[in-house]
């Protein structure tokens, strides 16, 4: 005779294997949902305000907000993502073109080094021009053929992005429209008490809310500082170049000074001694500023975390998941250290 606990386990299994299903219809579009969420989450606040406007308009004030959102957000990213691929095309012609000498600009650099540079350069086998420039003909040639792939994917995957954005604000407008009710009955159905609800759930939009737009300030503020400085000192593919330490910006600490930090290296090591001091005070001064001023405010002051979890968490997620771990890992650091210290604080308390 089966145990009352039987129909409980059998439910249990159908419950997962068919939760996992669903996930695996969904994961080809993973991306448009992540984001729908993400974009749902920092609408929210600005979409409740325009719902007191028009409390009886639900449907009108969700439609406002997707296309708030799609001038805000999805145009100018769209326009900069054509710029930077124009960009970048002109650059791979000029490398193939041999306009863009690199092993030119190594020669110049070793021509500059002091002798015990040279000869450390000389035992890890590097200052032999002709090998060097094969490596560095590879490095251009391997560049410059996934841009040229990135590029022609990109016009081959027209149609697949059309259908994923489409996805994405249609399913930002019901999230929007709906997402209260969506949202209370995942708290019914999450076995928690109340308290660890609320308590993860406001960990969880606000460590996104922060994580998006702190970094997203930051990383955009960085790379239009360093594009524009760039731009100034006459240095090629500054768009390129700004676009780059965005998204290295995305990493605390280190970030945009990976991208200016060898170029004002190669500056002073070709006696451009004035172009090198300008490049490294104003990357000091002012791009470093914006990181070190912007992201504990932004990021740090809501999210609760100390920089080294921010930072690992990020470095670890985009490795993983690639550009949406920038999101993804400091919200699973967050929940990780939200859930211990629940269970810290439940272990701690005296059994009644």
């Amino acid at each position: 005779m089966n145990s009352p606990s039987s129909p409980n386990k059998a439910f249990l299994l159908l419950l997962i294997c068919v939760s996992l299903a669903f996930l695996a219809i969904l994961w080809p579009f993973y991306d448009a949902i992540f984001w729908g969420v993400v974009l749902a989450i920092l609408f929210a606040p600005l979409h409740r305000r325009l719902l007191q406007r028009l409390p009886m308009h639900p449907n009108l004030a969700a439609l406002i907000m997707v296309g708030l959102c799609l001038m805000v957000v999805i145009l100018p990213m769209t326009l900069l993502g054509l710029s930077l691929v124009q960009e970048a095309t002109h650059i791979y012609e000029r490398l193939r073109s041999g306009q863009l000498n690199l092993g030119l600009y190594f020669q110049q650099i070793i021509a500059a080094l002091p002798a015990w540079a040279v000869e450390l350069l000389a035992r890890l086998e590097l200052t032999s021009m002709e090998a060097v420039q094969h490596k560095l003909s590879s490095v251009a040639v391997q560049a410059s053929q996934f841009v040229a792939t990135r590029a022609l994917n990109i016009g081959q995957n027209t149609f697949q992005f059309l259908v994923s954005l489409g996805i994405m604000l249609y399913l930002l407008f019901f999230l929007l429209r709906d997402g209260a009710a969506l949202v209370a009955r995942l708290r019914d159905a999450v076995p928690l008490d109340e308290a660890h609800k609320n308590h993860l759930g406001a960990k969880f939009t606000t460590v996104i809310r922060a994580t998006v737009k702190g970094n997203v300030l930051v990383a955009a503020s960085q790379g239009m500082l360093g594009g524009f400085i760039f731009a100034v000192l006459g240095i090629q593919g500054a768009l390129l170049w700004g676009v780059l330490m965005a998204f290295l910006s995305l990493l605390p600490a280190v970030g945009a000074g990976l991208i200016w930090g060898p170029v004002a290296i190669y500056f002073l090591a070709t006696g451009a001694v004035g172009q090198a001091l300008i490049l490294t005070g104003f990357g000091v001064g002012v791009i470093g500023l914006v990181d070190n001023l912007l992201r504990p405010i932004l990021v740090g002051k809501d999210t609760k975390m100390p920089d080294y979890v921010v930072l690992i968490s990020t470095l670890g997620g985009m490795a993983l998941l690639g550009l949406n771990g920038f999101v993804i890992g400091p919200v699973i650091a967050a929940l990780f250290m939200a859930t211990w210290d629940i269970f810290a604080v439940e272990k701690s308390r005296p059994p009644q």
